[in-house]
């Protein structure tokens, strides 16, 4: 079975803590609208942030940082799990995101996580933002 989660009004952090349990748990998640997801903090700031982690990868040795806003969400989940151990493998193997909502799954229900939902702040962007700001052509 397969748990689908809409990452609209989720924050980043709270989110990918939540999906990284789960899926050290056995379970496999889908999150869709990954663009929506958001990232509390100064704009300026975490857009210098994000542009600090791409710019330190070399093009040939790394490290290699993404760009789009759904592989921006599992390389964060991937820093929650112990990723170098065969169990951080096979649990990142169970976790799948998408920009928008792909068609197999529009008619499906979708989860929402109350824990990880948008506070009263107005300061945060979201990562379809951060990943135009990064030169990402998918949005």
């Amino acid at each position: 079975m397969v748990t689908i989660i809409d990452g609209k009004d989720h924050i980043l952090g709270r989110l990918s803590s939540a999906v990284a349990e789960r899926i050290m748990d056995g379970e496999s998640i889908v999150v869709v609208n990954a663009q929506d997801i958001l990232v509390t903090g100064n704009r300026d700031n975490t857009f210098a942030d994000y542009k600090n982690r791409v710019d330190r990868g070399q093009i040939r040795k790394g490290p290699y940082y993404p760009r789009r806003a759904d592989l921006l969400f599992k390389r964060t989940v991937r820093g929650m799990i112990p990723f170098k151990k065969s169990s951080g493998r096979e649990a990142f193997r169970r976790i799948h995101a998408y920009v928008g909502v792909p068609r197999e799954f529009q008619d499906q229900d979708m989860e929402r996580i109350e824990n990880a939902m948008r506070l009263n702040t107005g300061k945060y962007t979201t990562l379809g933002a951060v990943s135009g700001f990064l030169g990402s052509k998918v949005r």
